[in-house]
């Protein structure tokens, strides 16, 4: 259960419309609930703001469909799952629960996105086409999570003048991904542009010295534009996670 729903019912029991008993019924979820193949925390979302995510790489179909189901049937609204296989999203889909599959980004959700809680949007800027995946993961992951995207694809510094016919729309976000393999030097060139933060995310696309993306790790570490912070390599979950909690202070 996330913190606004606790809010909300809360509000709810304070105005009538719900009883202290139905209140304390959806709370009475213990913190965890241990179902042999995982450990599931229902408190989460009331800790963090987001609830139990299912990391699905190295997971079987049956595992998810398992953890998923137990999710949705406890009283998680939206459940997101990350790195997840084509056999997984099949099982998911013939399961009859209420699924989505993303398979550009690799996402699958179960339940419904979170409606905007706020106005602005987070902008995800790729320097090209073959960082889109990492960047639909985390365009996704800030949709699902309950935010505003706005998508800026191909726009890297080999031809810098398609980023900056965008300019109003870089000064304008509240919080900026900007995803690029190679030497990652999108990163640089967007935090010398905005005023928001910068989430760099370095990708493993490119040649020989790129060192499946080490390189642009390295160079988006070393970034003199200030208000710049890195990822892991095609971490675009841990982007995205990190931009809608910025983008939600003080909701």
């Amino acid at each position: 259960m996330e913190k606004y729903e606790i809010k909300e019912m809360l509000q709810r029991v304070a105005s009538g419309e719900t009883s202290v008993d139905e209140a304390m019924m959806k709370l009475k979820t213990a913190p965890f609930e241990e179902i042999g193949i995982a450990s599931l925390d229902h408190h989460r979302g009331l800790r963090q703001g987001a609830s139990e995510i299912i990391y699905g790489a190295s997971k079987t179909p049956e595992q998810i469909e398992t953890i998923a189901r137990t999710l949705y049937e406890r009283g998680q609204k939206t459940i997101l799952i990350t790195r997840m296989k084509t056999e997984a999203a099949d099982r998911l889909a013939a399961s009859g629960l209420p699924f989505t599959y993303y398979e550009t980004g690799r996402i699958g959700l179960v339940g419904e996105m979170q409606k905007p809680r706020r106005e602005g949007y987070i902008l995800v800027a790729t320097g090209g086409t073959s960082d889109i995946p990492v960047a639909e993961e985390a365009a996704l992951t800030a949709e699902i999570l309950g935010n505003n995207v706005k998508r800026l694809y191909d726009v890297g510094v080999a031809g810098l003048h398609r980023l900056l016919a965008h300019t109003d729309l870089i000064m304008n976000a509240r919080v900026i991904i900007a995803i690029a393999g190679m030497e990652g030097a999108l990163a640089s060139v967007i935090g010398g542009l905005a005023d928001c933060p910068v989430i760099a995310v370095p990708t493993s696309v490119g040649y020989g010295t790129a060192l499946g993306g080490v390189t642009a790790l390295l160079s988006m570490l070393n970034s003199c534009a200030s208000g710049v912070s890195v990822v892991n390599i095609d971490n675009g979950f841990g982007a995205g996670y990190q931009a809608s909690l910025i983008h939600n202070l003080g909701e």
